[in-house]
């Protein structure tokens, strides 16, 4: 349907930084409201795929009240920046005025109705800006009745998927707050190699690939998908389950990043990180089909070794559990060194050698004897450290 053709003049300080200009400025409440279109990420079902599309994570309706609430206090104040996308046919960028430092600059933002000489879809009113970040504030100013509400904003014109993802995992990763899930599942659009990259990859192989171990026993978004009871593993779990042999802390990761993007050569296993850094060898070199087989072979074996305790969903059994997870995670290292050296392969009959030595059954697997949280996952290493003599 065609609308009238509006337009928001945005006074604006241009910021450069390496991924791009960023526009700051500011945006009434009401303006910010009626041009913004929420992206929320979900998952949707199709023939033989999974579709994931947009980078928002769900909005929270009791958070959404809370601040609208708070709104309607004469001391409410955002202080931190909205995050917004907007495509570049919907801006111009002008001179704040003749003269005056480039910096300083006028963006003037309007919905899009293409000519007869134009390519591609009309862009309504409401959606001439995505939010990369900030979409409770801006949800919760909905309805706003008071004086106008100023937000300051940071515009990134022109940024593709790609870098709005990685722009909202830039901002979110370190918070506790965010579904880490969510933003590990975000490196999918990252077109450079990175160590969460890589170990997104594997999941979606380990969890998609009939007759994988860990096949549909993996919450992509960290919350169970709709009428599916055999999720008993967030995708944040099993990601840094693998990323803790690859990366030795966060450093590391933040420079393996950078290193991707730039194209360079990734810095190989120091001597003291030998032990630890067993999956190292197979991320520097791009063999990540044979890391996914790697982990696939040493879960296939525990499947094996204790089919009961591996299949069943029902509460009472942690082997496929968070706790059990991260003690066969833990447990991996010392058998995966005790068969090979690091970026060698192990076969799932190998590791079955290993866990045969355990005398624990099925039904020991239980939250009485190892409790679930990190004392069971430790407990638990341990019985099965001591058991196999591998300690």
């Amino acid at each position: 349907m065609k609308e009238d053709r509006k337009f928001v003049p945005v006074p604006a300080v241009r910021i450069r930084q390496p991924i791009g200009d960023i526009y700051v400025g500011s945006i009434s409440a009401r303006v910010l409201v009626e041009i913004t279109d929420f992206d929320i990420r979900q998952l949707i079902d199709e023939p033989g795929i999974d579709s994931y599309l947009g980078i928002q994570r769900e909005i929270d309706n009791k958070r959404v009240a809370e601040i609208r609430q708070y709104v309607k206090g004469a001391d409410a104040t955002f202080p931190t920046a909205v995050v917004l996308a907007v495509a570049e046919r919907c801006v111009t960028v002008e001179p704040a005025c003749p003269g005056a430092d480039d910096r300083f600059t006028l963006l003037t933002l309007s919905n899009f109705q293409p000519s007869t000489d134009d390519e591609g879809d009309p862009v309504l009113y409401r959606h001439i800006a995505r939010v990369i970040d900030g979409q409770h504030r801006i949800k919760g100013l909905e309805g706003y009745e008071g004086d106008d509400f100023d937000v300051n904003v940071s515009i990134f014109v022109d940024a593709d998927i790609a870098d709005q993802a990685s722009i909202f995992a830039t901002v979110n990763l370190a918070q506790t707050k965010v579904n880490k899930s969510l933003v590990y599942d975000l490196f999918e659009y990252s077109r450079s190699r990175s160590p969460e990259k890589t170990c997104h990859s594997v999941v979606v192989a380990l969890e998609s690939t009939v007759g994988s171990p860990l096949h549909r026993k993996i919450k992509r978004l960290g919350k169970a998908t709709p009428g599916r009871l055999t999720e008993t593993l967030s995708q944040a779990t099993v990601v840094a389950g693998i990323l803790q042999y690859i990366c030795r802390d966060k450093l590391q990761i933040i420079r393996d990043r950078q290193a991707g993007r730039r194209g360079g050569r990734f810095e190989p296993v120091q001597a003291q990180d030998v032990d630890k850094l067993v999956l190292r060898p197979f991320f520097i070199a791009g063999r990540d089909i044979e890391l996914t087989n790697l982990i696939w072979n040493y879960f296939d074996a525990v499947q094996a070794r204790w089919p009961d305790a591996w299949s069943k969903n029902a509460a009472g059994y942690i082997l496929n559990r968070t706790t059990g997870f991260d003690a066969l995670m833990r447990f991996f290292r010392l058998a995966y060194r005790y068969l090979a050296t690091p970026g060698e392969m192990v076969s799932t009959d190998d590791f079955l050698g290993i866990l045969r030595k355990s005398s624990l059954s099925d039904s020991d697997f239980n939250p009485q004897r190892f409790v679930p949280g990190s004392s069971g996952a430790a407990e638990l290493y341990k019985t099965l450290r001591a058991e196999t003599r591998l300690g």
